[in-house]
């Protein structure tokens, strides 16, 4: 879009609602230079400039908490900090950076009176004293908070995140990463083999009006607005997961694994957790392997566990050997859509596992195996930190022309022409129906984040992230 930056008299003539709408529909960037033609080009440019605000570091969020109006704050609706510093540390400051950026949050947050989604990348916790910046913004439904320090040094206790999480009056969707168990909740994880990094002296989080004393990760479960919970990179052997009463109807559930145990005690947090609140669950993305036992978890007076879900997503860190009993054991469910990711190494693994997936479905399609299922989505990371941004709730990225085959070599480029072959041979349709449709490869970002897009039969779609 051009822009005509001279004013004149029909541009002044107009209401200032007219100008702020007008102002509203233009780029971010022709904003930036209609900011500059006036003083009241500037002013009617500050909701778009402040719709969407981002602070890449500690030193930048100082700066922003001291030069920037207070008033400007009421027009973020995006709005991500990280508190990592831009510059080396020095010893002299590590005590007292987390206070000096709880200060700053404490400038900048309680005017955010309209923030919706809200992203902290934390690099170190948080003063107790920031908790109460929360409870005053009611319009914010979407929380992220990412711990992305070092996690030995600086943890982020679940008991700050978890009264954080609970003072927001209508939260919606809560995101945690690398949150780190309190001793006061996790006595049995203090000096026990594994290793597993605990928080000690956060006995000082006062008590919350709902939870009060419990402020454990399970106790999430106890906020009636939540529908969508993801906790990737954090413990979850806390045995209140499969007692605590739930107050929320999760329909969005996306459980990562603890680095620090085995894939068999992941497996049965999952469990544990999936037989508590499965039974709302429309979508879900999962790290480790289900087995019948999932079932067994669930409480006697709720419905078996998994019985509306519909959309699956399968990580790169997912063991490829059990992706055919996984998905067997969610036989039941309703699944219309399945999205895998791997490794570029685990191509070959993956295209066969997929292979006596489909075999399977088509063996049992007379018995309502799989009679939903209406996409599969396949995507692969060439590394596992790409995947890191990739689950449920993203967006798909642009297709591009090159076929993925060529981008790959060898057997790998093979083993997805075979599963192309495989597909069209099957005829992979509704029930009914006859399907025309084709195994098409598509190239993803490093990063992008994707959703699924409705397809008319169970085709494969190859993305790569490379």
């Amino acid at each position: 879009m051009s822009l005509n930056i001279t004013p004149n008299p029909c541009w002044n003539g107009l209401p200032a609602e007219m100008k702020l709408s007008i102002v509203h529909q233009l780029d971010l960037d022709d904003v930036r230079i209609f900011a500059k033609v006036s003083h009241e080009c500037y002013q009617l440019s500050v909701p778009s400039l402040f719709r969407t605000v981002r602070i890449a570091s500690a030193e930048a969020l100082h700066q922003y908490a001291s030069y920037v109006p207070k008033s400007y704050n009421r027009h973020i609706r995006h709005l991500t900090i990280c508190t990592k510093r831009a510059k080396p540390q020095q010893s002299s400051g590590l005590a007292s950076q987390p206070i000096r950026v709880t200060d700053a949050l404490i400038d900048v947050l309680p005017f955010c009176k309209q923030v919706e989604h809200l992203t902290l990348n934390l690099a170190a916790s948080l003063a107790k004293a920031v908790i109460p910046c929360f409870e005053d913004l009611s319009t914010l439904t979407s929380l992220c908070i990412d711990h992305c320090g070092d996690e030995a040094r600086f943890p982020l206790s679940e008991r700050l995140i978890v009264s954080i999480a609970a003072s927001v009056p209508h939260l919606r969707h809560l995101s945690l990463d690398r949150i780190t168990r309190s001793a006061l909740h996790a006595p049995d994880l203090v000096g026990a083999r594994p290793f597993v990094p605990v928080v000690k002296g956060d006995d000082d989080i006062p008590d919350h009006p709902v939870l009060g004393y419990e402020l454990r990760l399970p106790s999430l479960l106890r906020l009636s607005t939540l529908k969508s919970l993801r906790i990737r990179d954090t413990h979850l052997g806390d045995p209140q997961w499969a007692i605590t009463p739930v107050a929320c109807s999760l329909q969005v559930l996306d459980l990562g694994s603890c680095c620090h145990e085995s894939n068999d005690y992941n497996r049965l947090c999952t469990e544990r957790i999936m037989g508590t609140i499965g039974h709302t669950v429309d979508e879900c993305a999962l790290n480790t392997a289900l087995t019948a036992q999932t079932f067994t978890h669930a409480k006697p007076d709720t419905p078996r566990p998994l019985k509306k879900l519909r959309k699956v997503h399968l990580t790169p860190l997912f063991p490829v050997e059990n992706v055919v009993d996984t998905l067997a054991t969610l036989s039941d469910s309703p699944v219309e859509s399945l999205a895998v990711q791997c490794h570029e190494d685990d191509v070959l693994d993956m295209c066969s596992a997929l292979e006596d997936f489909l075999s399977l479905r088509a063996e049992r399609g007379q018995t309502g195996f799989y009679q939903h299922l209406n996409e599969i989505t396949v995507s692969t990371v060439s590394d596992l930190a790409d995947a890191l941004d990739i689950g449920v709730g993203a967006m798909r990225p642009e297709k591009s022309a090159v076929p993925e085959e060529e981008r790959l070599s060898g057997e790998s480029a093979d083993a997805v022409r075979r599963l192309r072959e495989f597909c069209r041979d099957l005829r992979l349709g509704a029930p009914g129906k006859e399907d025309s449709s084709d195994l098409s490869v598509e190239k993803a970002a490093a990063n992008a984040a994707r959703t699924s897009a409705s397809a008319p039969s169970a085709v494969p779609v190859w993305e790569s992230q490379a």
